[in-house]
């Protein structure tokens, strides 16, 4: 198969035409869907006007103004994109000219198959990028309301911590009480502070990642003893009390706070984020009975971040609990690990396959608020945000990206694949691609493998189209 990695699709000119200078898109929220939407628009020609709260107005998890400033992990997952359903988005937005991409990948850290990035120098650049983009304004200010279809096309992209206010506004806007469930923030470690004559350097199966290093992971080993201690600490610990109207909002599965595992059974973590395999302790020459292993959080290697570890222990309980395990008895904390509320609509219900908002069609949505989970499935919405809102403003023809490609696969999801009345955020996979077209049976990596290939081929087509149309 062709080699179309630096595909750059659509990119346009880069230059604001007189006749286009009538109608600006605002982008409301500057994240990192916010932030490729607007870049997406702009290098297409248009005038954008990005509206971001920070700093002016902070969340209680953001500590920065800058823009795609990453609250959670620093991990943007898996970059196998032959292999892997968020590698093949990866490697989608690259070829579409995504600046979260070309971002992340100028700021990538050592972490296994993963892409990590420094979260510093990740967001710096997204910022500077924008900042000096002559068809780019970016407003320091709150945005209260969704602004009326006179001031024009308006992408909501406001994520996962969007304000009291504006989210009062989308509720309105829907016709329906939003929805809302809790995400937790792992905690960082200072790697001064950790113990190495326990801790050891090595990635699950020795595999190597995009930089070639097959040790690029701090592993805290446990014996039998010591796992069943740390469990019952985790279980008996003071945790975030929820206020009253929290109660009832349920956590997403595939982020759920440490403690909540570990109530679900003795064994749950050591078959999740705590699970030995691929992995030998140095001591002894074998496998530990469970394992926290620590991942690079910025580019001086200073920092590391708890794999997995997202907690609502109170932060006295989090020092007190974590220095049980061992390597970690005088661990300095550069961040403890806390709880937030993220928002997002029902968006099979409210959404078309533009992501305009049915009943409002001067509305886009893109990010978290759509409905998908993770940093690049919401910077991949809001590319398709940016590209929709651009084709429509330009008067081309456009079309959505083929459902055989993890965007279409995303896209076709929010809008309509799913069950309106079970939804919930979703990070992309294979199980939202269609079948292959073939009549031979494929199984296990092959047939990962030729979706991803499938894919590529699909998305060239459509970016190719895409640019016919310049």
């Amino acid at each position: 198969m062709q080699n179309y990695r630096g595909f750059k699709g659509w990119t346009g000119s880069g230059h604001v035409l007189e006749d286009r200078m009538a109608t600006k898109l605002h982008i409301v929220g500057g994240g990192l869907a916010g932030s490729e939407a607007a870049w997406q628009a702009a290098e297409a020609g248009l005038a954008v006007v990005l509206h971001e709260m920070r700093p002016q107005k902070g969340t209680f998890a953001h500590q920065t103004g800058g823009l795609a400033e990453l609250v959670c992990s620093n991990s943007f997952r898996s970059d196998d994109w032959r292999n892997n359903a968020v590698g093949l988005l990866h490697e989608e937005m690259r070829w579409a000219g995504s600046l979260i991409l070309k971002s992340a990948d100028a700021h990538k850290l050592p972490a296994g198959g993963a892409l990590a990035v420094d979260r510093e120098g990740f967001s710096a650049a997204v910022t500077q990028a924008l900042e000096a983009h002559p068809n780019v304004q970016i407003s320091r200010e709150e945005v209260t309301a969704i602004p009326s279809a006179d001031l024009g096309p308006v992408i909501i992209a406001s994520g996962p911590l969007t304000s009291d206010a504006l989210s009062a506004s989308i509720a309105q806007a829907a016709g329906q009480e939003h929805l809302a469930f809790f995400d937790a923030i792992a905690p960082i470690i200072h790697r001064e502070s950790i113990d190495f004559s326990i801790a050891w350097f090595q990635s699950r199966y020795d595999k190597a990642g995009p930089g070639g290093g097959v040790a690029d992971y701090i592993n805290l080993p446990m014996d039998e003893a010591q796992y069943k201690g740390f469990i019952a600490a985790l279980l008996e610990g003071d945790k975030t009390d929820f206020k009253e109207w929290e109660k009832s909002t349920p956590y997403f599965e595939a982020c759920l706070p440490i403690e909540v595992m570990a109530s679900r059974g003795e064994d749950t973590l050591r078959f999740g984020p705590m699970k030995p395999v691929g992995l030998s302790d140095p001591r002894t020459g074998f496998r530990p009975y469970g394992v926290v292993q620590l991942r690079q959080d910025n580019a001086l290697g200073t920092l590391w971040n708890m794999v997995g570890f997202q907690t609502k222990l109170k932060h006295g309980e989090q020092v007190r609990v974590f220095r049980t395990i061992p390597g970690l008895e005088k661990a300095e904390f550069a961040r403890l690990g806390g709880l937030h509320r993220n928002t997002f609509i029902n968006s099979p219900t409210l959404l078309d396959k533009s992501l305009r908002l049915k009943s409002q069609p001067h509305i886009r949505f893109a990010g978290q608020v759509t409905g998908v989970e993770g940093y690049v499935e919401s910077a991949a919405i809001g590319l398709l945000a940016g590209r929709f809102a651009a084709a429509e403003i330009l008067g081309q023809e456009t079309s959505p990206p083929p459902p055989t490609t993890a965007f279409g696969a995303l896209l076709v999801h929010i809008t309509g694949g799913a069950d309106a009345k079970t939804f919930q955020p979703m990070n992309v996979n294979f199980g939202l691609f269609p079948p292959l077209d073939s009549k031979k049976k494929i199984k296990g990596k092959d047939r990962k493998q030729a979706m991803s290939d499938r894919a590529l081929e699909d998305l060239a087509t459509w970016l190719g189209t895409k640019q016919a149309t310049e």
